[in-house]
């Protein structure tokens, strides 16, 4: 049974409306056009895969994974002797995310330290939503029953203590904040100490998104981490980077940029609903080989999902 087959039966009953919903506009941008794809040409021929390349590009699936596709496509459709362009386009999906998975177990949620407080970092440019992504993941645990601290990092940039601050009285959980241009790993310090006193069991670190002078950011990053490491054996356990899917291969390019900095072991995708685009998760993978970890389905507080690949994969290529 084929990756498509399979999704169609195991969702024939029931399938997850915000991954249905989060995905309209990349579904009718991809899977429509794959559909017209087919109604277009009778046979496979050199016309097809050229268009067919087209169509991932823009999907964001990236220029490197679309080549690598195609030719195991072209590939594959010779040694298996396929001719039909539905069982084409159903292999297509095959090899897609069969390269995402690589046979890998993907991690997803956050894995919390019976000891210690779990440290999260979390870095992304400005104007991402790395603010309201944080708001998000805080209330997601919280609803859990887990403890939550926020910590107020990015000391330098304007208005991002306040926004953090008002999210926490909203959520009703404790911000720690420091003085404006403070020493953000000052202020971390601070705060995760409170953590483990307290017994917190998870705490959001904002950072400082500034990209210009990556050799700046590095260093503000490494102590930053020194100093949880002090407090946290393993400190921080994860990083994730916050990327706005509407940027496209922008978003692509940030990530490596971040990773240059810093190790990244997941990313948080916002405004998934907002885009046509929804290769840019495939991209990501590809390049930099790092898993996504949640994704953002809607404004709403609770519409910020944990990314299933299955889910996705239904949203993406088949739901309605």
């Amino acid at each position: 049974m084929g990756l498509i087959s399979f999704l169609k039966s195991k969702f024939a009953k029931k399938k997850d409306e915000k991954y249905n919903n989060g995905l309209e506009k990349s579904r009718s941008a991809f899977s429509k056009k794959l559909n017209d794809l087919g109604k277009k040409y009778k046979k496979v021929n050199e016309d097809y895969f050229t268009d067919l390349e087209e169509i991932l590009i823009e999907a964001d699936v990236g220029v490197n994974l679309t080549l690598q596709t195609i030719d195991e496509l072209l590939q594959r459709a010779k040694k298996e002797k396929i001719t039909e362009l539905d069982e084409l386009n159903d292999l297509l999906i095959d090899i897609l995310f069969a390269n995402y998975t690589d046979n890998a177990e993907l991690p997803t949620e956050i894995i919390f330290d019976e000891n210690y407080p779990t440290v999260v970092l979390i870095v992304g440019v400005n104007g991402v939503g790395k603010t309201t992504s944080i708001a998000k993941l805080a209330n997601r645990y919280k609803n859990q029953g887990k403890k939550v601290l926020l910590i107020a990092g990015d000391t330098f940039r304007a208005g991002a203590t306040e926004q953090l601050a008002l999210w926490g009285q909203r959520l009703d959980m404790d911000v720690i904040v420091g003085k404006e241009n403070s020493d953000p790993s000052s202020v971390v310090y601070d705060g995760v100490a409170k953590a483990v006193k307290e017994k917190y069991d998870l705490v959001l670190v904002d950072t400082a998104g500034r990209l210009q002078n990556k050799n700046n950011l590095m260093a503000e990053l490494e102590k930053i981490k020194r100093v949880i490491g002090k407090l946290v054996p393993n400190g921080p356990q994860d990083t994730f980077l916050i990327l706005d899917a509407t940027t496209g291969q922008n978003g692509v390019v940030q990530a490596k940029a971040f990773n240059e900095v810093t190790k990244i072991t997941g990313v948080v995708i916002t405004k998934m609903d907002g885009t046509s685009k929804g290769g840019i998760i495939l991209a990501i993978k590809s390049e930099l080989n790092i898993p996504v970890r949640f994704i953002g389905l809607g404004e709403k507080m609770d519409d910020l999902e944990v990314f299933d690949l299955e889910k996705y994969l239904y949203g993406l290529c088949i739901g309605e």
